[in-house]
């Protein structure tokens, strides 16, 4: 591979040099991290500045290994028989025969069934189809799994067969001036003293006693963009007290998962944290409309 470095990935230098370094040694990678971590776009950066094909592969309770590897046509197979002419080519398949990297998101929501066709496949290097034969990994070849090793609904263990066969790169949350630097990418509007107080905002998700799972930095870009269609909408400054605690409930309550024990509404926790970072609502007197309420 090159030494050319995505230049659109914040602050993931680090995971970013691993990764590289990984798939230059011929591993298969494992990236560990809870949502909105970056693992795709760091695949996906990565993929691009070393010229390498990129499959995505969603993995969900649905993915069967039919779908992953492919399928024969039946209406071909009336016609012609078994063959490779007859095959549709799942992402596996497509991947092995391009040498491109194979990204399968959502690992640990995959059916253990399926997860043993990727075991073989990254133990050989090939794959054999019945009444097809044999599909060899061509040079380059390379699967990279995600799993977020937070959530615990709709997933299961993964197996030490599957950690044996990869290398591992953990991946948390940026500081905060890197998501600062995220928001005001993704959503530029508003000023940097509001916009820094909306990361703020959501980070404070993640450390607040009563929250079990915090937003991610995409709860923070959709706050920003929210804010910015609601004023518009109300005719009033993007950064009013109002219309940014609308944005924030909006996207937030939905992120956040509060522990077993609460018997709090999400907005309720959504909405303490927003006065604790950007006041108490102003009074009307006071200006209620004025963006200092922000």
């Amino acid at each position: 591979m090159t030494e050319e470095s995505p230049g659109n990935v914040i602050g993931r230098a680090r995971e970013v040099e691993l990764l590289v370094a990984a798939l230059d040694a011929g591993a298969h990678v494992l990236l560990e991290g809870p949502p909105g971590t970056g693992k795709t776009t760091l695949l996906r950066a990565v993929a691009e500045a070393e010229k390498t094909g990129f499959v995505f592969v969603e993995g969900n309770a649905e993915l069967t290994p039919a779908r992953l590897v492919g399928h024969f046509d039946p209406a071909l197979v009336l016609e012609r028989g078994y063959g490779p002419e007859t095959f549709v080519d799942g992402p596996l398949a497509e991947a092995l025969r391009a040498g491109a990297l194979l990204y399968v998101e959502e690992t640990n929501r995959i059916p253990e069934e399926t997860l043993n066709v990727l075991i073989t496949v990254m133990s050989e290097g090939e794959l054999t189809v019945p009444r097809y034969g044999r599909i060899v990994a061509a040079e380059g070849f390379r699967l990279v799994a995600a799993m977020n090793p937070f959530d615990a609904v709709g997933t299961a263990r993964i197996s030490s067969a599957i950690y044996d066969r990869v290398c591992r790169i953990t991946m948390g949350y940026q500081d905060a001036g890197d998501e600062f630097e995220i928001v005001a990418l993704r959503a530029p509007g508003g000023s940097a003293v509001w916009r820094s107080k909306v990361v703020d905002l959501v980070r404070r998700t993640r450390e607040h006693p009563e929250i079990r799972v915090g937003s991610s930095v995409r709860g923070a870009i959709d706050m920003s963009r929210l804010a910015g269609a609601l004023a518009g909408r109300r005719g009033v400054d993007p950064e009013n007290w109002t219309v940014g605690l609308d944005a924030a409930l909006v996207a937030l309550s939905g992120r956040i998962r509060l522990a077993e024990s609460i018997g709090r509404a999400p907005e309720d926790v959504v909405r303490e944290l927003y006065v604790a970072v950007f006041g108490a609502e102003p009074r009307e007197d006071a200006g209620g409309d004025d963006p200092g309420g922000a």
